[in-house]
């Protein structure tokens, strides 16, 4: 990822050629870290989930992948943030964080990182805080057009999903999956907007950005600059 912050953007440079042979996940090399670097590490990781399980671009394998790392994200995050050398817990995380590249590379994400991609060129924030600050308010949105304009899309039985393996709850419905989500950031002092540093005159010029993003190709609802503004609004 680079960024010039001179011109407030940040990108990815991606390539077959960075693509290594063999890749070595060491979970002990997270025991320790301070509990703001865990949970904004950690939100990424479960934004990554989230955002690749009810992509328009995912299939039944990096369904498979999300609903394992969901499944472990949930309940090992806010034990590495309590205890970070929680050595089961790393594990479970480095686990979630593998299969969410693995995922998005594949499926790939959404309005949350079209929209963090930018603020984080323009603001010095942590790309992961930025995903918790966004996470709970695109899932909001999503779920809404969703619910509004097509009630029986794949996407929405995914939030639905998403909400029954966050909560433990069978019952639950996809809108209990964002309070879910506010109630996490809570736990791990994930701040809004305006406390990490973002400034609202800028919004529009992130809402356009986004809206042209790569990032917004998996987005499972089609968002205009007008609802990205809202997002982030209610975000601040």
């Amino acid at each position: 990822v680079l960024i010039s912050r001179q011109h407030g953007l940040k990108v990815s440079l991606r390539s077959r050629s960075m693509l290594p042979a063999v890749a070595v996940v060491d979970p002990e090399l997270a025991l320790g870290l301070p509990p703001a670097v865990t949970a904004a590490a950690g939100m990424d990781a479960l934004t990554q989930l989230q955002e690749a399980f009810v992509s328009s671009q995912g299939n039944p394998m990096t369904s498979a992948l999300c609903r394992e790392g969901l499944i472990r994200s949930a309940s090992a995050l806010p034990k590495a943030y309590a205890d970070g050398r929680d050595a089961d817990a790393r594990e479970d995380m480095a686990l979630a964080a593998l299969l969410s590249g693995i995922a998005l590379a594949n499926a790939k994400l959404g309005a949350v990182h079209g929209l963090a991609a930018p603020l984080g060129g323009m603001f010095h924030a942590a790309h992961g805080a930025l995903c918790g600050a966004l996470l709970p308010h695109v899932m909001a949105m999503n779920i809404r057009l969703l619910r509004e304009r097509t009630p029986d899309a794949p996407p929405l039985d995914a939030y639905t999903e998403t909400a029954r393996i966050l909560t433990g709850n069978p019952e639950a419905e996809a809108e209990d999956g964002i309070a879910w989500v506010l109630e996490l950031c809570a736990r791990l002092d994930i701040a809004p907007l305006a406390a990490l540093g973002v400034d609202p005159d800028e919004f529009p010029t992130a809402a356009t950005t986004t809206a042209r993003s790569s990032s917004m190709r998996g987005d499972p609802v089609e968002l205009r600059e007008a609802e990205l503004l809202e997002i982030l609004h209610a975000a601040l």
